[in-house]
């Protein structure tokens, strides 16, 4: 004899047999809604996500900048020559990429460039000073 359990488990495993499944060629993923029914992926999230990330990162960096003793300034300067270098690299990516704006990734790689140039020119500056004079 069937239980409760038993049927509720069968209306269960129907509904799950009975939804209609995303048609992959022509639904866009970006655009599929979450549990919710909220369309997930819209331009004005994405751009408001990446300002908030922007925003932050500028704090989080002016603190971090701040706490920083004089002494250790030169290796920090090191360190943000290879994030720069790293940022060079993605520049480079960016222009390379057939689509979107290509001009923007060569202003890009143009600003980069001048960065790391300049955080090694800063640098080798900063070294300098420690070099015991004859």
């Amino acid at each position: 004899m069937p239980t409760r359990a038993d049927n509720q488990l069968e209306d269960s495993q129907s509904a799950v047999t009975t939804e209609r499944a995303p048609d992959d060629a022509s639904e866009d993923p970006t655009q599929a809604p979450d549990q919710q029914g909220v369309v997930l992926g819209s331009r004005s999230q994405t751009t408001i996500a990446s300002l908030t990330i922007f925003v932050l990162a500028i704090f989080v960096g002016f603190e971090i900048i701040t706490k920083v003793p004089p002494t250790l300034h030169t290796p920090l300067m090191s360190g943000s020559n290879a994030i720069s270098g790293i940022t060079l690299v993605g520049a480079v990516i960016v222009a390379g990429h057939s689509g979107g704006y290509p001009w923007l990734g060569m202003v890009a790689v143009a600003l980069a460039t001048i960065n790391v140039v300049g955080g090694f020119l800063v640098t080798h500056r900063m070294l300098s000073m420690f070099i015991k004079r004859k």
